[in-house]
């Protein structure tokens, strides 16, 4: 018989997330330890390393707005996101501009 769902705060999940960064135990010993599975331990330290930049960023940058590193000509901070459908493995890069871009909102890339 299933489990009831649970739903464990951001604290409990950053807290397992960052052990599992520490690489002392094996993520069994931790699925144990903490009484979730190995997948989700996983997903929680993959999110924990693709969010740990936001926690360097100024507030004009986290906004988007023209106020952070593009304002005065410089590069702009690529948001990276891992995508899996169909089997496959995506990855999509996304940086602001200047608006002087020959691509419009929307366009990809193929490759």
């Amino acid at each position: 018989m299933r489990r009831p769902r649970r739903n464990h705060t951001a604290a409990f999940k950053a807290k397992v997330a960052l052990v599992a960064l520490k690489g002392d135990k094996t993520l069994a010993e931790l699925a144990e330890k903490y009484d979730v599975h190995g997948n989700q331990i996983t997903q929680w330290k993959t999110q924990l390393l693709e969010g740990g930049i936001g926690v360097f960023m100024s507030p004009a940058e986290k906004r988007g707005t023209e106020h952070g590193p593009t304002a005065k000509g410089g590069l702009a901070m690529p948001m990276t996101s891992h995508l899996r459908l169909g089997g496959k493995q995506f990855v999509v890069i996304a940086a602001g501009g200047h608006g002087s871009s020959a691509r419009k909102l929307g366009d990809s890339l193929r490759v």
